[in-house]
């Protein structure tokens, strides 16, 4: 199966339950959710023009919105071409459920890679058992798109951006009838504002919950 794919690059996770962890993010092109804060819309729409060759997407800047067909296979042989060294690849987007993921995490769990998605969890979330899947809720969104059970009852871990009391309402509603007893809980303060911060550290330590920290804005890295 091929995967129309806007850029792979190497890079240190900045989020959530792997912050630190050497990864390769393969983002997938298209995204109809439509969040305003949306940091890579140039991923929202998957444009024929705009199409590639594969080897145009491999770490290289994706902010144009281009895009090339990939499978799992030529992923791999980009990855030893470009000598990449991380065994941690993060599947994002765009939105990457879009897409049934069955095959392409397959390939790479058994190429012995570890594998995440990030996801807002809008689609069916389809990929291989071992997965570990982040859920970042996107809630009334422009595309109105709902959050799916499913998909919060896949996800290892549900990260949720937040800036005041309100969004913490929205995520407890999304939960009331989610089982999230092995489930990672992390709270994300949008850009990192101080009194986010101070909002999410208070409700994580009251509920036993997990900070994250958007580090790679500190780091100044992708």
């Amino acid at each position: 199966m091929k995967y129309p794919v806007n850029e792979v690059f190497e890079t240190i996770q900045g989020e959530g339950t792997y912050t630190g962890v050497p990864a390769l993010f393969v983002r997938l092109q298209g995204c109809p959710v439509g969040c305003a804060w949306c940091d890579t819309k140039q991923t929202w729409d998957v444009l024929p023009e705009n199409k590639v060759t594969a080897e145009q997407v491999i770490q290289v800047d994706g902010t144009i919105g281009r895009w090339a067909d990939h499978t799992g296979y030529t992923l791999l042989q980009a990855f030893h071409d470009k000598g990449f060294t991380a065994k941690h690849i993060v599947l994002t987007g765009g939105e990457p459920c879009l897409y049934n993921l069955t095959e392409l995490t397959t390939i790479f769990i058994e190429a012995g890679y570890q594998v995440q998605i990030e996801t807002s969890g809008t689609f069916d979330v389809k990929c291989h058992s071992d997965v570990w899947v982040t859920v970042s809720p996107k809630i009334n969104m422009k595309g109105g798109y709902k959050v799916l059970e499913q998909a919060l009852n896949r996800a290892n871990e549900i990260k949720h951006p937040i800036a005041t009391e309100h969004h913490i309402d929205e995520l407890d509603k999304l939960l009331l009838n989610i089982d999230v007893s092995d489930k990672t809980i992390c709270l994300q303060p949008i850009s990192q504002k101080a009194r986010a911060t101070e909002l999410a550290m208070k409700v994580c330590i009251s509920r036993n919950w997990r900070l994250s920290i958007q580090t790679h804005k500190y780091l100044n890295i992708d």
